[in-house]
């Protein structure tokens, strides 16, 4: 075992302890709690390995107001001579707890050989292990040449625009300052995540006319019009989707064909009040559909689609009537399974393991797809402990020997991304 690695090895009982005071901010989004303490803690403890540290808040992004601001955090340490920048970025932002737990779930709970609490897979645990894999690389090679970068950032799970899109605004997750980026997402420790399908989020309304519930011949139900247009989903859009296959190593199985979620349906009297409802024809329902695609499919494709039917169904059905806006669209990605970050921790995995990568693409996106639309930085993948099956349920843990062993592959791919990897 080389040096680096023994140095992680050794720094077990630390990195558990860091999980364990990640876990217990709860930084819930919404609406974005203890972001503030958080990222303050991360600086801290940066700050004293000769991190220089910037707290830089996503002001005007969603959500961001001063009893919740969107506080991200930025550690840089420079090397002793010019060379390449490598930046670990996590997100410190998780999800409601929810019902069903077993134990505190932010108490950081150590049990088993696991650490358990809500974000202690998805990512407070991949967090910890890149902090721990720098501080043993800095002991270990004090005179590296180049920079390394860890950052804190908010809002992944709510899209992310507060955090890693506000700093890629800013040049933060861009050339010359950056030239290699690890995200540890929990998509195992054996595996690289090469990128993510896209995603097509929008709201489709269908129109009506109010009337008295007890003569809805006199008006014009809204709700039966989206329930044609979820027929006609069901009849001719999920077989087309469900038919068409890519090249993409998506996991799971099931998420390597193209896929349409239909998020939310609202129609008729609201559910803002007490009592029994007054008998109205609907004249406005609203749906929110959620559409992953793949590398293979243009946007203009996607789109298409779904407006086919509509117009369709505006040109055959009496009355039916409808508007269409974009919530959210983001392109697939899949950095190249040879460029050099990919290769590095594909050479960390094989020391560590003694086997091949698998290589992988998220079903959903995460981060990287802001690095890349608007930092222009495709040298990037997810790389860290934890089984995503686990995020987001209760009783959430990431394994302590995983961490271990994933804090070891990215030290090592940092050693080759630095030039030290023969030394």
């Amino acid at each position: 075992m080389k040096p680096l690695q023994e140095s992680i090895a050794k720094r077990e009982d630390e990195l558990v302890a860091l999980t364990r005071d990640l876990i217990r901010f709860p930084t819930v989004n919404p609406p974005g709690e203890a972001y503030t303490p958080c990222a303050e803690y991360l600086g801290a403890r940066l700050a004293k390995s000769g991190f220089e540290i910037e707290y830089v808040r996503g002001e005007g992004e969603p959500g961001d107001t001063d009893r919740y601001p969107r506080t991200n955090v930025v550690a840089r340490r420079a090397g002793r001579r010019p060379g390449p920048c490598v930046h670990f970025n996590s997100h410190i932002d998780v999800v409601e707890a929810g019902d069903g737990w077993t134990v505190d779930p932010f108490e950081g709970v150590v049990r088993d050989g696991r650490v358990y609490g809500r974000g202690a897979c998805d990512m407070k645990g991949g967090l910890a292990a890149s902090v721990i894999a720098v501080e043993a690389f800095i002991e270990q090679y004090p005179d590296y040449a180049g920079a390394i970068e860890i950052s804190g950032t908010v809002d992944e799970e709510s899209g992310g625009f507060g955090g890693v899109a506000h700093l890629a605004r800013k040049g933060y997750f861009s050339k010359p300052r950056v030239d290699h980026v690890i995200i540890p997402e929990p998509l195992n420790k054996d595996r690289v995540c090469l990128g993510h399908r896209g995603v097509w989020w929008a709201e489709i309304e269908t129109k009506g006319e109010i009337a008295h519930g007890s003569m809805p011949f006199l008006g014009d139900c809204a709700v039966r019009h989206m329930g044609a247009l979820l027929a006609a989903f069901e009849e001719k859009l999920f077989p087309a989707l469900d038919a068409k296959q890519t090249r993409m190593p998506v996991v799971p199985e099931g998420a390597r064909r193209s896929t349409m979620n239909i998020n939310a349906i609202h129609g008729g009297q609201t559910d803002d009040y007490t009592g029994l409802p007054s008998p109205n024809v609907p004249d406005s329902c609203r749906l929110t559909i959620d559409r992953r695609f793949l590398l293979e499919e243009a946007i203009s494709e996607v789109k298409g689609e779904v407006l086919a039917i509509l117009d369709d169904l505006k040109a055959t059905r009496p009355n039916f009537d409808y508007t269409i806006s974009d919530i959210m669209e983001v392109m697939p990605l899949m950095t190249e399974k040879d460029a050099p970050v990919a290769t590095a921790v594909a050479h960390g995995i094989q020391t560590i393991f003694d086997r091949e990568p698998d290589y992988v693409i998220s079903p959903g996106t995460y981060d990287q797809k802001h690095i890349a639309r608007l930092g222009h930085l495709y040298d990037c993948v997810a790389y860290g402990p934890g089984i995503l099956d686990l995020a987001h349920r209760p009783d959430e843990w990431v394994g302590i020997a995983d961490m271990v062993q994933s804090a070891q592959v990215m030290a090592l791919a940092l050693e080759e991304l630095l030039g030290l990897a023969s030394e």
